[in-house]
């Protein structure tokens, strides 16, 4: 399929939903943050710090991670050569390490394939992002949709987007998963522009910008 731009996927889905449309005048344009590194690698590896932690303790953590190599590039051979101990002195918990320590051999052995990892689908990506310990699907969507670009994630099992979507459609309370999931067939290929739109109803909301009913 022909690359498009953002521009171009929305509108299409406001075309095709008049709730979203209206969120999207409201919303403004959408931006997509940059990845947190541009080495997929090093990505992964953040991400997995980054988890269950404030933003700005995570950033501490991951500063000293980092600082371990000394400005020498984060690989996953350099990473299997750390000490467990070291990798806890930066501020890891144990399963934090362990993770890191897992997607370092998963990607030095071929069984996560980042280097070649853009022509993969995205369901062969986060079926093999989610053989690593500590990144399940979720965090495998995050990946397609904020590093590889990829404009047809759903993630339904988020609850910003599901709620979102409620806020959005004027629902009692948020769809579960299995319902979201039917729901976004119609915005394919363009589905994960309506999950961003959902992620800024929520802020709108929490700003008082997004009126009871849209």
């Amino acid at each position: 399929m022909p690359r498009v731009s953002l521009a171009a996927a929305t509108a299409e889905v406001a075309r095709r939903d008049r709730d979203l449309g209206r969120l999207i005048l409201l919303a403004g344009p959408m931006k997509l943050r940059a990845p947190r590194d541009p080495d997929p690698f090093v990505d992964l590896a953040e991400t997995i710090v980054y988890q269950q932690l404030a933003g700005k303790a995570a950033a501490a953590i991951w500063r000293r991670v980092a600082a371990i190599y000394d400005g020498r590039p984060i690989t996953p051979e350099a990473v299997l050569a750390t000490p467990v101990e070291t990798l806890r002195a930066a501020g890891l918990s144990g399963s934090k390490a362990a993770s890191l320590l897992d997607l370092a051999t998963k990607v030095a052995d071929g069984m996560v394939p980042l280097e070649n990892i853009r022509p993969l689908s995205d369901d062969e990506i986060v079926a093999r992002l989610s053989q690593v310990r500590g990144i399940g699907r979720w965090s495998a969507e995050m990946f397609l949709i904020f590093t590889l670009r990829r404009l047809d994630v759903w993630p339904v099992d988020d609850y910003g987007v599901r709620k979102g979507w409620a806020l959005a459609k004027g629902l009692e309370g948020p769809p579960k998963p299995k319902e979201l999931d039917a729901a976004g067939e119609v915005f394919r290929p363009y589905r994960t522009v309506a999950a961003w739109y959902c992620w800024r109803a929520v802020d709108l909301r929490l700003r008082g910008g997004l009126p009871a009913t849209t």
